[in-house]
């Protein structure tokens, strides 16, 4: 797990963070199906395969959505309670995985595709908000954010939102494109969001990305 979801790790909680080294992982693997012809591509033509699904019960990741996941990235779910219930863990785990109105769960590597980032899944609360309420709050809890655009999509029957924006590096001090969408779901609602180490690695992965914006449905 990178020492970020969405902002940089804030404080303190970074060093316990190390010290936890992978206990916040619940479990790591494959996706639940095998490699079909699915694919997608982005603006420059260029495609993806598809490596399979998850979300759905006995995948890496259960979600209450499901979708595609590109060939040779590894999806991970994580433990929002694996740092236990004491203060202090609550208030790592907080620090380190909690976006706004959200929590990550699931964290899909493009490492093994050959790229540096994730494509990470958060969930939330069913009175959290619907799609749009809830993206904005998690756009509003980044850092030096700018140029946000938002859209609403469609998708196996549930209704979305999404956002392109800038988001200035407090490390580089330079800016960098990151990309998220929301669903609303009987379970409360899901975000993506897609990073990377810098934007030309971002719009390296953005057909990954799009893979899973088209492939998501209800679980």
């Amino acid at each position: 797990m990178r020492l970020r979801a969405g902002t940089a790790w804030r404080g303190s909680a970074t060093v316990v963070a190390l010290l936890l080294g992978g206990a916040l992982t619940a479990c790591s693997g494959a996706p639940h199906e095998g490699p079909s012809a699915v694919r997608a591509t982005d603006a420059t033509g260029t495609a993806v395969r598809s490596g399979g699904t998850i979300g759905a019960r006995g995948s890496a990741c259960e979600l209450p959505v499901t979708f595609d996941i590109a060939e040779h990235w590894k999806a991970e779910a994580v433990d929002p309670t694996a740092a236990g219930d004491s203060p202090a863990g609550k208030e790592v785990a907080d620090a380190l995985l909690r976006q706004g109105p959200v929590t990550t769960v699931c964290e899909v590597d493009a490492k093994p595709a050959g790229n540096i980032g994730f494509l990470r899944v958060f969930t939330g609360s069913p009175d959290a908000g619907d799609a749009s309420t809830v993206l904005r709050a998690f756009v509003a809890a980044e850092k030096d954010v700018s140029e946000e655009t938002y859209r609403s999509f469609t998708t196996g029957g549930l209704e979305g939102v999404e956002v392109e924006y800038l988001r200035t590096s407090e490390f580089l001090d330079e800016s960098e494109k990151e990309r998220a969408l929301a669903v609303s779901t009987d379970q409360g609602p899901v975000v993506l969001h897609l990073g990377g180490l810098d934007t030309e690695e971002h719009e390296h992965m953005l057909p990954a990305y799009e893979l899973a914006r088209r492939t998501l449905r209800g679980a």
